[in-house]
């Protein structure tokens, strides 16, 4: 394998990887109401539009890296679909308040 290949997926392993944290961040607060929708959106789509140039291009860094990506990427938005509004006041309150307890 070329010295280059590595670079690429150097590169693609630490941005990918930069993602878990915030996806994993999600799912254990569930709560998603911070991330912008048109954000999940682009991103999905652009990286969508990336894995397809790496399989049209047979550039196997940039087809794994985007793979996996695209996988976080919809965990992103599915999560942004399912607790993405923001909490109301009552849903607050309700939140802190401890049966018996009123």
């Amino acid at each position: 394998m070329h010295w280059t290949e590595w670079v690429g997926f150097t590169g693609g392993l630490l941005t990918t990887m930069g993602m878990v944290p915030q996806v994993w961040r999600l799912f254990k607060l569930k709560s998603a109401h911070e991330i912008s929708m048109s954000f999940s959106l682009f991103f999905c789509l652009g990286i969508s539009f990336w894995l397809l140039y790496g399989i049209l291009n047979g550039l196997v860094s940039v087809v794994i890296w985007n793979g996996i990506s695209l996988f976080l990427g919809c965990g992103m938005l599915y999560a942004k679909i399912k607790w993405g509004r923001p909490e109301t006041p009552k849903e607050k309150n309700e939140k802190h308040t401890f049966p018996g307890k009123n």
